[in-house]
């Protein structure tokens, strides 16, 4: 059993608006919610996401860390010790 007088009023049909649209309602501790993003305008839940690469991030990476002249299965070797020296 819950404290009495020390938890805040429960709202459990508090309207949610997103651009003055009401768009769903939930439980919330306040009767009125007001949003800019929610799931049904999100790119990432609608499907419209676009990944842009317009700094061309992926080939300045490889620029960046790629040796000159490397080769795939051309690496350079270490020095082997000679025997008999530590």
């Amino acid at each position: 059993m819950p404290k009495a007088n020390i938890h805040p009023e429960w709202y459990p049909e508090a309207k949610v608006y997103c651009n003055g649209e009401l768009v769903m309602t939930v439980g919330s501790t306040k009767p009125e919610l007001h949003v800019d993003v929610w799931s049904g305008n999100h790119p990432f839940f609608t499907g419209t996401q676009k990944i842009l690469d317009a700094e061309g991030r992926v080939e300045r990476f490889r620029r960046k860390y790629s040796r000159e002249g490397a080769v795939k299965g051309n690496r350079p070797t270490k020095a082997k010790p000679t025997p008999g020296k530590k």
